[in-house]
């Protein structure tokens, strides 16, 4: 049984943050990190992007960190990007594991930045084995000094965002320190030696101290870098209190901390974040004990919809609130595609909400499970659609930089005069021009949606069928015609094509946020494509009214859109829906692929930059391949079952930044490595990620490696002579950004499904076994009825028993399962060694 911890984090928006620029603003974007590694610099680019001018900056970006399950915080750092020099730290918000984990709802709060000390930002571990002895003298304390692997820290480190990992801090010129450790105990304390220019230090070596009289002390291991000249600097502690080290004999790897400090609110004088952050923990059982659950959801979606009001769907619509309703669309939209139901599922939802929708207007307005079920579908499945649509004119607004304004209360002639005109112009003037540059854009961008009906996955067409035909049937008559469309065209435009104009990055159009005037030329444009989604219905009404200039193109747009809608939905009614899904777990699809540099670790004699050789690499499920360019027939290729682990690699031990290494492991049991340099540290962030997800199923992971490389004849990280001597850091393979494009997970998936209908067991208890108000008899008076069972027949009333009590008979079997494997994990730590 595999046990999960994920973060759910959504870095929203920041307010009055301080100016860092000349021009009394900032550029200011926000990393990640969990303990000291850097999983975030954005949604699937490890950082948020940076918003250019701008103290109150929106990313609304939003992803899922998969972690280890012995994750300590969650910090935040807000950075000001410079384009000349180091980027400026503006400050930082650290959350524990318990503070997160406090309230199963999350966090969901402005939280004011606090300053980033330096001497604070300690981070890593040492390897101790402390033992309390007995001899004719009394008790004698006995502390074992092995070795240490440290976080990166000092104010070198920010440059181009990259925050500390896991290594010594480079105190010294030469990106090195000259570590050492002292033990306090009492009012005694002994050093190590000094371990020269490493950050990696390896001592071995056995300190003792004797007990004082007077009451029992704490013992603390401090990590110092030692200085020729000034005083030396703190790397950080670890502290044991006296009872830990009588009932105990602490053995192991201990995480250092800072010295104990309150950490000082700033008061808002830095600003502050509006972060959403939840922490999910479960265990996922072998995937036959789920079985029953998937085989009753499979079902349920091939029966009457509108009457099912016991099966597991229905029970998850009713209960589950906002919050929880996109992950959990989510969820289920990825397990039915792997099941090739997803039309089937989406038609059972949509069915279910037109059933009980009595206003056409209504329709699909509210964030129900069906909305935000064909939302996420559309996300996971036309993604490729979405950016050969759209992606040619974003990036003409984002190259062209035009200036465009119709609302006269929002215009700055002074701005339109330097960028478009000479002389003074008037507001006419700007508007006719700005009228003529939205046209230009949304021309092509109406020509690219109304020609793309081949394009379109056939997934979503034959969804939009089926919501086509409900909804007809639904509401026939004539002065209802156009619900059929707008059913359609409100999820295709209203809920797709418009927020992907509005915010490009968070559809990975861009690779960052748009500046002040960007983002304005996009939300006319996404204005715009609403309404022509809407079919011209609310033109003219409402707030906006300086928009009418505008409205002859949309209302001649509105006559094509229907007739590609048209086109849309007429689509052969056998095809599978969830056919096109099912190859995102296809070994052979591509889910990473760009030009990278690669080096092999032989020979060492070789110029180190001239190692590295420009190669395109493909990333699928099944290899990691490579040639000298995308058109080259000729590919070499590492299997993805042979990587046993991905990490970072030290600037210093080839003198250039964004290196990762993949060591791999061949039929005969000898490692190999192959060294990878990225552009940036977006790139690296994204390869990791990817390489470590598509080798998670891998056995035989290593649980350290080197972050150097091996040259000179010794290890550049630890200063180790054996090319074989054991890694000198921990890896980090249970790190993963999550992503569209991540495999299908049925066990984890099912998972959080069993956890949801947990919630509504009672309820659903209550309704259909339990509620003696309910009388299946025909005499009953319907009345009587509780909620989903008001007037509902004894027969289907019978059926909607029969319904629940095998549902709620499968989640107690899921109840036992997850018991009997908690009471032998607990069984197994009994027996295990005690340590860290």
């Amino acid at each position: 049984m595999a046990k999960s911890s994920s973060l759910n984090v959504r870095v929203v928006e920041g307010r009055a943050l301080p100016a860092k620029d000349v021009s009394g603003s900032s550029d200011p974007y926000c990393i990640v990190k969990v303990d000291d590694e850097v999983v975030a610099r954005c949604l699937r680019e490890h950082k948020t992007a940076t918003v250019w001018r701008s103290l109150s900056p929106f990313w609304g970006e939003e992803y899922t960190i998969h972690l280890p399950l012995d994750f300590h915080h969650l910090g935040f750092y807000v950075l000001d990007e410079d384009t000349v020099g180091h980027d400026d730290v503006i400050g930082k918000i650290s959350l524990s594991r318990e503070a997160i984990a406090a309230d199963p709802r999350g966090i969901d709060s402005w939280i004011n930045l606090s300053r980033v000390d330096p001497d604070a930002e300690v981070q890593g571990e040492i390897y101790l084995d402390v033992q309390m002895l007995e001899d004719t003298r009394g008790r004698c304390l006995r502390c074992h000094v092995l070795q240490a692997r440290c976080g990166q820290r000092g104010p070198q480190q920010y440059q181009d965002g990259i925050l500390p990992t896991w290594d010594l801090a480079p105190r010294d010129i030469t990106g090195t320190s000259d570590p050492f450790a002292r033990v306090f105990w009492g009012s005694q304390s002994l050093e190590t030696s000094t371990i020269k220019k490493t950050r990696f230090p390896h001592w071995n070596e056995v300190l003792e101290l004797r007990e004082m009289p007077g009451a029992p002390a704490p013992l603390r291991v401090e990590l110092w870098d030692w200085d020729m000249v000034g005083k030396n600097d703190f790397l950080g502690m670890v502290e044991f209190p006296p009872r830990v080290l009588q009932q105990n004999a602490p053995r192991g790897w201990f995480r250092l901390l800072p010295f104990p400090r309150a950490e000082e609110d700033s008061g808002g004088t830095l600003g502050a974040l509006r972060l959403k952050v939840r922490l999910i923990e479960d265990r996922v059982l072998p995937s036959r004990y789920y079985q029953p659950l998937t085989e009753l959801l499979m079902a349920s979606v091939l029966g009457p919809a509108e009457e099912d009001a016991a099966s597991p769907l229905a029970v998850l619509e009713e209960l589950t609130l906002g919050d929880c309703r996109q992950d959990l669309a989510t969820k289920l939209v990825k397990l039915f595609l792997g099941q090739g139901l997803a039309g089937p599922f989406l038609d059972y939802l949509t069915r279910r909400e037109v059933a009980r929708t009595t206003d056409p207007n209504t329709l699909f307005r509210s964030n129900s499970l069906a909305s935000k079920a064909m939302e996420q579908f559309m996300k996971l499945v036309g993604m490729p659609y979405l950016h050969e649509v759209l992606k040619p004119v974003i990036h003409r607004v984002f190259e062209e930089k035009k200036y465009m304004e119709l609302d006269p209360c929002k215009m700055d002639l002074g701005r339109s005069r330097r960028i478009s005109f000479k002389g003074a112009p008037s507001e006419e003037h700007v508007r006719d021009a700005s009228l003529g540059l939205l046209t230009g854009y949304l021309g092509p961008i109406v020509d690219a949606i109304v020609g793309s009906v081949g394009r379109c996955p056939p997934a979503m067409r034959l969804a939009f069928k089926q919501l086509h035909q409900c909804v007809k049937e639904r509401f026939p008559q004539a002065e209802h015609e156009d619900v059929k469309y707008l059913a359609i065209s409100g999820f295709l435009f209203l809920r797709f094509f418009a927020p992907a104009i509005l915010t490009p990055k968070l559809f990975d159009l861009r690779d960052q946020h748009a500046d002040p005037q960007t983002s304005r030329s996009l939300l006319l444009l996404a204005k715009a494509v609403q309404s022509i989604g809407n079919l011209g219905q609310q033109l003219g009404q409402g707030k906006e009214l300086w928009m009418a200039p505008l409205h002859p193109f949309l209302l001649q747009s509105i006559s094509r859109v229907r007739h590609f809608l048209d086109q849309l939905v007429d689509v052969d009614g056998e095809e599978e829906a969830g056919g096109p899904a099912r190859a995102l777990v296809a070994p052979s699809v591509i889910v990473r692929e760009g030009y990278l540099l690669k080096r092999k670790e032989e020979p060492a004699s070789l110029t180190t930059r001239f190692a590295f050789k420009k190669r395109y690499f493909w990333l699928s499920g099944e290899a990691l391949s490579y040639s000298k360019s995308p058109e080259w027939q000729m590919r070499s290729s590492i299997p993805v079952s042979h990587i046993r682990a991905v990490e970072r690699v030290d600037e210093g031990a080839f003198q250039l930044p964004h290196v990762m290494q993949v060591l791999t492991q061949d039929a005969a049991g000898v490692l190999h490595t192959t060294y990878l340099q990225c552009k940036n540290v977006n790139e690296l962030n994204q390869w990791l990620s990817a390489l470590r997800k598509a080798s998670a199923p891998n056995p035989d992971k290593l649980a350290s490696c080197h972050p150097g490389a091996f040259r000179s004849s010794r290890w550049t990280c630890c200063l180790q002579a054996e090319r074989s001597a054991a890694g000198c850091s921990r890896t980090h393979s249970a790190v993963t950004l999550g992503d569209w494009s991540d495999p299908l997970d049925p066990d984890a998936e099912i998972q959080m499904v069993y956890r949801q209908l947990l919630l509504g067991r009672d309820q659903l208890r209550m309704k259909f076994q339990e509620d003696p108000n309910i009388d299946s008899s025909p005499e009953a008076d319907t009345e009587k009825g509780s909620g989903a069972t008001e007037g509902v027949c004894p027969d289907a009333l019978a059926r909607h028993r029969e319904a629940a009590a095998r549902l709620l008979e499968v989640l107690e079997d899921l109840d036992r399962a997850h018991e009997e494997f908690q009471q032998r994990e607990q069984q197994r730590a009994a027996l295990s060694p005690l340590g860290h």
